[in-house]
C-alpha cells in the first residue's frame, strides 16, 4: 500500500466513523424528546386527576383503581401498559427508590414486604399520585413519607439520554424561545378581553392579536387571525404537545364543525395560556378539560 492509498483509506475511515456518531446522536435525541414529552405529558394527566373517585378496577376517565390510574395517563400519552398491580410491578425497567423520574410507576404495601398492594406515579418534587381506597379518591403523598411502604419502582418510558449524549443546540435554542414567549405572556396576565381588539395595542387582547404580539416580542411573525395563524409552522400531534406549541380549537366540544375559533398557547405543565370573556389573559388548565376537547389542530411555529 503506497502513502497515498493509506491517507486515503485513513480519511475515509474517519468520514464513516464520524458519520455514523452524528447519526447516533440525532437519533438519540430525537428520543430523548419524544420521551420528555410524554413524561411532561403522563405527570401532567395525572396531576388534573387529582380529587376523581376511586373505584376498584376502573380505569377512568372519572373513576380510577390504583392500577387503572397508571394505565389510563399512559394510554392517553400513547404508551400501552398492563392493567394491574402485579403485571406493571413484573414489567418495565427496575429503579432504585432514589432514583425515580417524573413519570416512573411506585409500587407499595403496608409493611413494605410482600406482593404490592398499592402503586402511584411519581410527579416529580417528592410526590406521587395514586388512586386511594381508604380516601376513596385520587391523591398527592409525600414520596419520603412512604419510604418504609415502598417495595419498587417500574420505569416504562426508554432513556435514550445518558451523560455523552446532550441536546442538539437548536433544541436549547427552541425551549429558550418558547419560555421567553411564555414569559411575555405572563407580563400581560389580567390584561382584558376585547373581540377584534388592534393588534397595535397592548390595553386590550383577543386570542390572536394575543398569540400574535407575545410571538412578535419574541422575534416571530405571525398573521393576525387565527385561522391563518393555523397555516403557519408545522402541525404536530396533541401527543407530542411541547411549550410555545399554537392550540386551535373549535366553538364547542360537540360542534359539528372544526371551524377555529379559539387560540391558546400550551406553555407545559397542563396549563395553557390564552385570553377571553371575564378573566382576559390568563393561565387555563388544559388537559381533560372542554378545552382540550375543542381543540382542532396544534401548530409548532418556534423553530426546532
Amino acid at each position: 500500500m503506497t502513502k497515498r492509498d493509506w491517507v486515503m483509506k485513513s480519511t475515509i475511515a474517519v468520514m464513516l466513523s464520524t458519520s455514523l456518531l452524528m447519526g447516533g446522536q440525532v437519533g438519540q435525541a430525537a428520543a430523548y424528546s419524544q420521551d420528555s414529552g410524554k413524561s411532561e405529558r403522563i405527570v401532567s394527566l395525572t396531576k388534573s386527576l387529582v380529587g376523581k373517585d376511586y373505584k376498584f378496577g376502573a380505569e377512568g376517565p372519572s373513576r380510577f383503581g390504583s392500577a387503572g390510574l397508571a394505565t389510563y395517563v399512559y394510554n392517553q400519552a400513547g404508551v400501552k401498559i398492563s392493567d394491574t398491580i402485579s403485571k406493571l410491578y413484573q414489567g418495565g425497567t427496575k429503579v432504585s427508590r432514589t432514583n425515580v423520574k417524573a413519570g416512573d410507576l411506585v409500587f407499595f404495601s403496608s409493611n413494605g414486604k410482600g406482593s404490592p398492594s398499592f402503586m402511584g406515579v411519581y410527579v416529580g418534587n417528592d410526590q406521587f399520585i395514586y388512586s386511594s381506597q381508604g380516601e376513596s379518591k385520587v391523591v398527592v403523598k409525600k414520596y419520603s413519607a412512604y419510604e418504609k411502604k415502598f417495595l419498587g419502582a417500574r420505569r416504562y418510558l426508554s432513556e435514550t439520554s445518558n451523560s455523552n449524549t446532550t441536546k442538539p443546540n437548536t433544541s436549547t435554542a427552541a425551549t429558550k424561545l418558547a419560555n421567553q414567549v411564555i414569559k411575555n405572556g405572563e407580563k400581560y396576565l389580567k390584561t382584558p378581553y376585547k373581540f377584534g381588539s388592534s393588534k397595535t395595542t397592548t390595553k386590550t387582547f383577543d386570542c390572536s392579536s394575543f398569540t400574535q404580539r407575545v410571538f412578535k416580542e419574541a422575534g416571530i411573525e405571525l398573521p393576525r387571525d387565527s385561522r391563518q395563524q393555523s397555516t403557519v409552522g408545522k402541525t404536530v400531534s396533541l401527543k407530542n404537545l411541547k411549550k410555545g406549541d399554537l392550540v386551535f380549537m373549535k366553538a364547542s366540544p360537540t360542534a359539528k364543525s372544526d371551524r377555529i375559533t379559539h387560540v391558546a398557547i400550551y406553555a407545559g405543565d397542563g396549563k395553557i395560556l390564552h385570553t377571553y370573556g371575564s378573566p382576559g389573559v390568563t393561565y387555563s388548565t388544559f388537559f381533560n378539560t372542554n378545552w382540550e376537547r375543542r381543540v382542532v389542530k396544534v401548530q409548532r411555529v418556534i423553530p426546532e
